[in-house]
């Protein structure tokens, strides 16, 4: 018979749990990605922390009890979860002022609802070999900074921007004002060896299984593809934006 070891009773990596402990990690200024609540539960100390985590943008979520407990490994988390980044998030600023200290056009990543951490420590680790300036990724239906994350990207998430926002298709439009082409991955777009990337370049790559969403996709000025010659018509998103993040680098 194979023993069960006490991996399903250890809360998870990235979780802080009890309100105190909430409480104390959102006045010190943690970074945190979003807070869990139990359903209903709005007593005590719960409206307080939902505020000061409103106050600093973090994410809210109502949750099932039965996904708090096993979030905190069976500990008493009091009704509140708070799940941690690994890492504080860049403004997108800061990944401009990156690309004008080097000296370069900015070579920007956005990632729609690229949900596996390990893809997304996978591109962030390519991203960062590869001279991309920064990454955005949205708040919802998005992988977030967590400690599988950082693992995935052996290292290269000390190095790389990674920015959060509420609104990836609006934060398009800013990148258009501010002189940056979108080039989105999309399987019926140019070969990508044909395509022209000088200037401002953000890259655009869509989600495990659905790719670009529409929305994401009528923002782009140009769709760029992979040609397939074997059986399989598709790759992996890290892959994919692996194969493009290494031909838009030996361009610049």
């Amino acid at each position: 018979m194979i023993e069960l070891t006490d991996e399903m009773n250890r809360p998870s990596p990235d979780a802080v749990f009890g309100r105190n402990s909430v409480l104390e990690a959102l006045r010190s200024g943690r970074p945190a990605d979003s807070l869990l609540v139990a359903s209903g539960e709005r007593n005590g100390s719960v409206g307080q922390i939902i505020a000061l985590c409103r106050d600093r943008g973090v994410t809210v979520k109502e949750v099932s009890p039965a996904k708090l407990d096993h979030l905190a490994g069976g500990g008493n988390h009091q009704g509140v979860v708070l799940m941690c980044a690994a890492r504080e998030y860049a403004d997108v600023d800061d990944i401009f002022a990156l690309a004008e200290r080097r000296g370069e056009a900015p070579f920007i990543l956005l990632l729609d609802e690229v949900e596996d951490p390990h893809n997304l420590g996978a591109i962030i680790r390519t991203a960062e070999a590869t001279g991309v300036h920064g990454i955005i990724i949205p708040k919802r239906r998005s992988a977030s900074l967590t400690s599988a994350v950082a693992k995935s990207s052996s290292g290269a998430l000390e190095y790389m921007p990674v920015a959060r926002v509420s609104n990836l298709a609006s934060t398009a439009e800013e990148l258009k004002k501010r002189g940056v082409w979108l080039y989105g991955a999309d399987m019926q777009g140019t070969d990508f060896k044909k395509q022209d990337f000088s200037g401002g370049v953000a890259l655009i790559i869509g989600s495990e299984g659905r790719g670009i969403s529409r929305l994401m996709r009528e923002k782009c000025d140009f769709t760029v593809s992979i040609p397939m010659k074997g059986r399989v018509n598709s790759l992996n998103a890290a892959v994919a934006a692996g194969i493009l993040m290494a031909e838009i680098s030996s361009r610049r």
